[in-house]
């Protein structure tokens, strides 16, 4: 089996295979500074969360979802509680066809099993015919997966970069629209608008999807669903527990045993 450091000198290199695979787990919390690689890579879990972050947004990798960062994307990686997952490295010729922008996509079982496979080739450096096809599968299996809408887009504008950074920071803060646009030296009506336009959400959404990314996080280190209303600025228990499941189709105790 090839090893993750082996794998990691072959990131940036010129030639090489079109694919590479390495899994990666461990009970502490890993973080990992922005910084980019030469190949496309995609992420994907089996146990625990990962958040990816770019300059433009941030995505959550729960079991069922993937994160593409296309190639020369810059990037920040940190898990949350005991984290088992994998990521496949596609060489940039090989990523011809697949998304240009960083995105969510619903995993499958087939990608799933293909990448488990290919991370465990002992020569990663060299494929034969029977790999390079399996490499093949794996590449039209990233394009055809269904898209997730499940990140959370940043506005560029300073002022509501300011407010999205804030929220972020103290996703438990409840002020209203106005107290932050107040805040932030921006018109209500502008920020409203430009808030749309910037990140596709309307502010309340926005602020609403921070908080249910928060959730994961702190869900997944093990923190009490309670708790974890609380620290989201929830008094009501019974009100967080009804947006989480309608958001994703089960209670928040739940979601990690699913």
């Amino acid at each position: 089996m090839a090893s993750a450091s082996f794998v990691s000198s072959l990131l940036d290199a010129a030639d090489g295979p079109a694919l590479l695979a390495t899994t990666l787990q461990g009970a502490d919390p890993r973080v990992t500074a922005m910084h980019a690689h030469a190949r496309g890579q995609l992420f994907g879990a089996m146990r625990g969360l990962l958040s990816v972050g770019t300059r433009r947004g941030q995505w959550v990798v729960p079991a069922i979802h993937v994160v593409w960062i296309p190639p020369r994307q810059p990037h920040a990686l940190r898990s949350h509680g005991p984290f088992a997952g994998w990521s496949v490295y596609l060489a940039e010729p090989f990523c011809a066809g697949l998304p240009e922008t960083p995105c969510t996509m619903r995993g499958s079982g087939l990608l799933r099993e293909a990448v488990l496979r290919a991370a465990g080739w002992p020569d990663a450096a060299r494929l034969d015919d029977i790999q390079q096809r399996l490499a093949t599968v794996i590449h039209d299996e990233i394009r055809t997966l269904p898209r997730e809408a499940f990140g959370l887009p940043l506005p560029q504008d300073r002022r509501l970069l300011r407010i999205a950074r804030a929220i972020g920071d103290r996703p438990d803060d409840t002020r209203s629209l106005d107290d932050w646009a107040a805040w932030a030296g921006i018109a209500p009506r502008t920020l409203t608008r430009r808030f749309v336009a910037e990140t596709g959400f309307h502010f309340s959404a926005w602020r609403q999807r921070a908080r249910l990314m928060r959730a994961l996080e702190l869900l997944a280190t093990g923190m009490p669903v309670t708790i974890v209303a609380l620290e989201l600025g929830y008094g009501n228990l019974s009100a967080f527990i009804a947006m989480f499941r309608r958001e994703f189709g089960t209670t928040p105790g739940r979601y990690f045993n699913a």
